[in-house]
């Protein structure tokens, strides 16, 4: 089955990490995260590195370019296009490198891939007359059936240098700005429409299904849509474990309940005056089981750990250490669940 790669008890990260050097952040991300490593994101490195420009080397038959507010669609490849592909090649024959120095090439073990989803893409690209590309349906359609496309073929690649099984995480913090239209054109005259939660679920799922793999879509919002996440075919989301309400609860319990994995964004991005210990860490995670009325087991059979968003404006030093605290918490609860006190 397709969500069977994607276990809980494990930790990973969220994709992004400080620095330019690819072959020293490959490295780290594999020596760190025994269980669920991803190829690392540098955006750093400036255009073409970033969430959003990036995903110009993924795309089929698509390709950005860059404006004054970010990326809009090009008609030709451009030096946008070319450099995020030049980059997401150094990324690969990095992770390759680093693979192999590990002892786990043709091992099978799991790694995670990462790409903007295809709504906070929408969200965030222009059209050539510089509105939104979400304004526009038909090319909404052809942006997600492009990245659908192109993320499998880039996932497949992945597959095949390393030898490895392929997660695919889908990033989306625009979506709860997408559902409730609070996105604002190029001026403030211009508003955008909120879009239906179906469609929303459409274009989602369009690029979910096309994927080999399991996915694990993923929001940094501070209100992530919960309720709209669970409802997609991804087998797995992933969101800051501090946002959640009471409000979110009904919701996150339906998720749980049909087995769906959640990945909790338990450790902070940026280092806290007070190191916190792995203790620390995972008691609101557990503690969110236990208010759902789920029996611990549950964190070791569907619960990762993640930091709660991307950590490329860490520095060096407290992005290490955040992911060896995931790693101690999400062992923690997946071994240990029962020991763990919660006020």
């Amino acid at each position: 089955m397709r969500g069977e790669l994607l276990v809980g008890g494990v930790a990973t990260g969220i994709g992004s990490w400080p620095g330019t050097d690819p072959r020293e952040a490959a490295a780290t991300i594999i020596g760190e995260l025994p269980d669920l490593p991803h190829l690392v994101e540098l955006p750093e490195r400036g255009v073409g590195a970033d969430m959003i420009g990036r995903v110009s080397a993924l795309l089929v038959d698509l390709r950005f370019d860059s404006t004054t507010r970010g990326y809009r669609l090009a008609a030709r490849p451009g030096a946008v296009s070319r450099r995020a592909r030049d980059l997401l090649r150094t990324d690969l024959d990095a992770i390759e490198e680093a693979w192999e120095t590990a002892g786990l090439a043709g091992t099978g073990r799991v790694v995670k891939v990462q790409a903007a989803g295809p709504l906070t893409l929408a969200a965030e690209v222009e059209l050539p007359g510089g509105h939104r590309l979400l304004t526009d349906s038909g090319a909404v359609r052809d942006l997600s059936e492009s990245l659908a496309e192109g993320l499998a073929r880039h996932a497949d690649e992945v597959r095949r240098r390393l030898g490895a099984e392929v997660v695919v995480q889908l990033d989306e913090p625009l979506l709860r700005a997408v559902l409730d239209g609070s996105l604002r054109g190029p001026s403030i005259l211009n508003t955008i429409a909120a879009l239906p939660e179906p469609e929303a679920l459409h274009i989602l799922d369009t690029v979910i299904t096309a994927q080999s793999g399991p996915v694990l879509v993923h929001t940094c919002a501070a209100r992530p849509a919960l309720a709209t996440l669970g409802r997609t075919a991804a087998a797995g989301i992933a969101f800051d474990a501090s946002t959640v309400t009471a409000a979110d609860f009904d919701a996150l319990g339906e998720i749980v309940d049909r087995g769906t994995k959640v990945a909790l964004g338990l450790t902070p991005t940026t280092a806290p005056a007070t190191p916190p210990t792995w203790r620390a860490l995972a008691e609101p995670g557990v503690r969110l089981i236990d208010r759902l009325g789920f029996p611990r087991r549950v964190l070791a059979e569907q619960v990762l750990v993640t930091p709660a968003c991307g950590l490329a404006g860490a520095p060096l030093s407290w992005a290490r250490r955040a992911l060896a605290l995931a790693v101690e918490a999400a062992r923690a609860i997946a071994e240990e669940p029962e020991s763990i006190t919660v006020e």
